[in-house]
């Protein structure tokens, strides 16, 4: 596997590859980091296992900065990489000037919809994974105040706090909910500074347990809820681990699944846009060693419940980013 950790390694290692591997599929992580304990790493171990499962290699390339995105898209294309898969909405424009120049390459996208023939998009309902961690945020609330902090204030970060809006309020419809963001910039992922400040002032407000959906900022927010001795819920990965006994769940987002799948299609990857939920186990959330005995048979019973009727369509869990309103606050 060749590991490119930064732009100026991953040209001079591209360009010794042009013509080698051509069909070696290729990663590019979203700024924030590999090792985000979230979104980005998720994606890793998704390649991972298809490396240790085939013994084949992949390129992987971590962002740096928001300018090298689309040259890292056409270098990668350019050394041969096939399929080449990006985490992240931001590459969503990027990747829809780049795709037609190079028809026989096929990328794989998560989290944003790209229109191109040599292209899938894939799409999580984010919003049903949110509303079953919010159902057990409500049920183990003490003070009937909870939080969330967002990464980058944009549509789908509150999709996420939307879905576990909906969630708290069907357990505690009167509960309050306390809602941050930490930027408005693709920064805001990796500020765990700042995540751990939302956390602390949420606290003083009264929440006894805050939900992260901020990728590597949300490392922050985890550290921040276990200091203070009030509990949190991480996103993406099963983030349990990372403070046993604090970290009530974690929302799981199999972008791990998808990553494996693009790699095992490899040139033969379809196209078109895949949305996954809770009927194919696309999100779910996290009940591990870590975690056991802060979840009560009677949560893990109205979770599982609530997991169910939403798969049968008893309860469907708004969406907001289809009209950009949440019917809950």
């Amino acid at each position: 596997m060749t590991m490119l950790k930064n732009f100026l390694g991953a040209s001079a290692a591209l360009a010794l590859m042009t013509g080698a591997a051509l069909a070696e599929p290729a990663l590019i992580y979203d700024l924030g980091g590999k090792f985000d304990k979230s979104f980005n790493e998720a994606a890793y171990v998704g390649a991972e296992k298809w490396a240790k499962e085939t013994g084949g290699s992949y390129k992987e390339l971590e962002m740096q900065s928001e300018a090298q995105r689309e040259q890292a898209l056409r270098r990668l294309a350019e050394s041969g990489a096939n399929p080449i898969v990006m985490t992240g909405f931001a590459f969503g424009d990027v990747l829809n000037g780049v795709a037609p120049d190079y028809p026989d390459t096929k990328f794989a996208i998560i989290d944003a919809v790209v229109d191109q023939p040599n292209v899938r998009s894939v799409v999580f309902k984010e919003e049903e994974g949110s509303y079953l961690v919010g159902l057990l945020a409500a049920m183990a609330s003490k003070t009937d105040t909870v939080g969330f902090v967002g990464g980058m204030d944009i549509p789908l970060i509150r999709k996420f706090g939307c879905g576990y809006a909906q969630g708290v309020k069907s357990v505690k419809p009167e509960a309050k909910i306390l809602t941050s963001f930490t930027g408005t910039t693709p920064a805001a992922w990796n500020d765990p500074v700042k995540g751990g400040e939302l956390a602390k002032a949420q606290k003083a407000q009264g929440a006894d347990v805050i939900y992260a959906a901020a990728g590597a900022t949300g490392i922050g927010v985890l550290q921040a809820a276990a200091d203070e001795g009030i509990l949190s819920i991480g996103v993406d990965s099963n983030q349990n681990h990372l403070h046993p006994g604090q970290v009530l769940t974690s929302m799981l987002k199999r972008v791990d699944n998808s990553v494996y799948e693009a790699f095992l299609e490899g040139v033969e990857l379809k196209t078109g846009t895949v949305v996954s939920g809770l009927s194919d186990e696309g999100v779910g959330y996290a009940l591990d060693d870590n975690n056991k005995d802060l979840i009560t048979p009677e949560m893990k019973d109205a979770v599982d419940a609530a997991a169910g009727r939403i798969k049968s369509g008893e309860i469907v869990v708004h969406d907001y980013m289809t009209d950009n309103t949440c019917p809950v606050e």
